[in-house]
């Protein structure tokens, strides 16, 4: 670091940038322990610091050395740094894996640090995993199972400087929002590009957990709200009965445990307009490239916290510990109507799928705690800016614009075959544990529908490492039997069912053709010469007399094809049986009736 910059953080402060603080005094400091055999750094610190990689696994280290029947350490898997990626397992008879897959007892799987600069997680489950191991919170394992990931995101996490999150109080040094190849974790749930993903996908299929929560810190406006979590909403949500349980059981005893302790629960939404907090708040509605709108669709119930960011360090780590305790109750309480409903979202099978969504253009109204602003004129920008003033004001009534519209809707094909040229794609569907059928010699289907791409955008830049393209189709029943043996088959009529058309169906836009897996359909790899394609051409034209009167019209009507003759040549040729026929051709098949 550059001796300039030293010295104008101390000129400055670290944090006198950020706006003034609300006054907090919480009885969560209780949960504090000063001195002890797995004191945290946390702690340690007085709730400024959090460790480093190393040190974070010595005292995962300790942490289960110190009480070995109840808990088991696992690599779940390594980093594209060669880092460890670690779990705890912690179950109250001991047995690690074995133990939670044959307990009906609730499981909860914990990851933290998916954007590692974003810690809280990790040191809030130290402290709560320390209280177990030393007795002093023998009720949490009579009540769950716990799988814990204290570090998603290890490369991430050890990128670590003061001058990461320019808008978060805390930690002292922190780690970087994505991983050592630049990747967002949270952006790759459906693409599975990311080791850290695929090793969470993997502990999924495993351990089949109850409930799943992503913990991360707000990036946006200020507020009063200490600790804000949420799910896509049950109006919204492509499992509803899964969704209202958390809204209706889990919630209340979280935001009770909350309040309890003195943390303000609240939305997790986001503004409309960062300049001016009155304009209104954004309702998301999560696509399955991120955990909780995954979640969604996979009907894992998930939650995600946001934690926020202006908050300092200590409060926003006592608030998780706290609201894990009461997850923890919701979940114990409420477990056999939370199974019920993911046993009635696993039997739904829809015929039609909303596959992407824009935000409403009349709003609801929602209470908000929100914090006192002034706008004023920057020089800097040009453009009029915010400043929040720390003082509470609570909005009775604030437009909240939730993503309501529907903007796509797919049919639901009954079955997808996938061509054997693609294993990685069934690789990946098997990680998202959706079944594949691997289809035996003199298979043979018909009335199978493919895409046909007519018009498509490639993205300028490429986004998490990939060129995305969007397309236009026209889907077509292919007019004869095909063979496909050596084929891979899907049923949508599956638990994962609706995950799996979002994966295949490639006007989704977190598709796995939206992620450029089928990029190779854009490629002309045989060439025409017009010595050869003109004499046949002028043959195929006399044999076909309708073909010569659309050429005829084509010309007549459109005068840019009429003056473009490699356009003509290449009408023409796309007429021949010359033509590659896989061009712009999804290969991934689709049948809309049974086969």
């Amino acid at each position: 670091m550059s001796s300039s910059i030293i010295m104008l953080t101390a000129m400055l402060g670290m944090n006198s940038h950020l706006p003034p603080l609300m006054e907090w005094q919480g009885n969560s400091e209780q949960l504090l322990q000063q001195q002890g055999p797995l004191t945290t750094d946390f702690e340690l610190s007085d709730g400024t610091d959090s460790p480093n990689y190393e040190d974070t696994m010595a005292f995962v280290d300790r942490l289960v050395a110190a009480n070995p029947t109840q808990f088991k350490l696992e690599t779940i898997g390594t980093s594209d740094s060669h880092r460890a990626i670690k779990m705890i397992v912690a179950t109250e008879q001991g047995g690690g894996k074995s133990k939670v897959i044959n307990s009906d007892k609730p499981t909860i799987l914990v990851q933290a640090g998916i954007h590692a600069g974003e810690i809280d997680g990790k040191d809030a489950m130290f402290m709560l995993l320390r209280d177990i191991a030393t007795g002093k919170r023998r009720d949490i394992l009579a009540k769950v199972n716990l799988l814990v990931v204290p570090i998603l995101n290890v490369d991430g996490h050890e990128r670590r400087s003061e001058y990461n999150r320019i808008n978060q109080r805390g930690p002292a040094v922190m780690g970087f929002r994505t991983n050592g190849k630049n990747l967002n974790l949270n952006r790759d749930y459906t693409k599975l590009d990311t080791p850290g993903i695929r090793a969470i996908m993997s502990v999924i299929n495993e351990y089949k957990p109850d409930l799943y929560i992503d913990v991360h810190v707000t990036d946006g406006a200020d507020y009063q709200y200490d600790v804000t979590y949420g799910f896509n909403p049950s109006f919204a949500s492509e499992s509803p009965a899964i969704a209202q349980v958390l809204e209706n059981q889990l919630s209340p005893e979280i935001d009770k445990a909350l309040r309890k302790q003195g943390h303000i629960p609240g939305p997790l939404v986001f503004v409309m307009d960062k300049r001016d907090f009155k304009q209104g708040l954004a309702g998301w509605v999560a696509t399955p490239r991120f955990s909780n709108g995954w979640g969604d669709l996979k009907g894992l119930p998930t939650i995600l916290v946001e934690n926020h960011s202006l908050k300092p360090y200590k409060q926003r780590v006592l608030g998780t510990y706290v609201f894990m305790d009461g997850v923890i109750d919701g979940l114990a309480n409420n477990i056999d109507i939370l199974r019920e409903a993911v046993k009635k979202e696993a039997e739904f099978l829809p015929k039609k799928l909303v596959v992407e969504r824009s935000y409403a253009k009349t709003p609801d109204f929602i209470q908000f705690k929100g914090i006192e602003y002034k706008q004023f004129e920057s020089a800097l920008s040009g453009h009029v800016e915010a400043k929040y003033l720390g003082t509470p004001v609570d909005y009775e009534k604030l437009p909240i614009y939730w993503q309501k519209e529907v903007k796509t809707i797919v049919n639901v094909p009954e079955q997808f075959y996938i061509p054997p040229a693609y294993p990685e794609v069934v690789e990946k569907l098997e990680l998202h544990g959706v079944e594949v059928i691997k289809l035996p010699a003199s298979s043979v289907v018909e009335n199978v529908s493919q895409a046909a791409v007519s018009d498509y955008q490639f993205d300028s830049v490429p986004f998490e490492g990939r060129f995305r393209v969007e397309a236009s189709f026209n889907f077509n029943v292919l007019p004869e039997k095909v063979d496909v043996s050596g084929w891979y088959k899907v049923e949508t009529a599956r638990p994962s069912g609706e995950l799996a058309t979002h994966l295949l169906h490639p006007k989704a836009p977190d598709s796995f053709f939206a992620w450029g897996e089928f990029n190779t359909i854009f490629q002309r790899t045989e060439y025409v010469e017009n010595y050869a394609l003109e004499p046949f051409a002028r043959k195929m034209l006399k044999q076909n007399p309708a073909m010569a009167l659309a050429f005829d019209k084509k010309i007549r009507e459109d005068k840019k094809f009429a003056n473009d003759s490699k356009a003509r040549m290449e009408w023409l040729y796309a007429r021949t049986p010359f033509y590659d026929s896989a061009y712009l051709k999804y290969p991934v098949l689709m049948a809309f009736g049974a086969n």
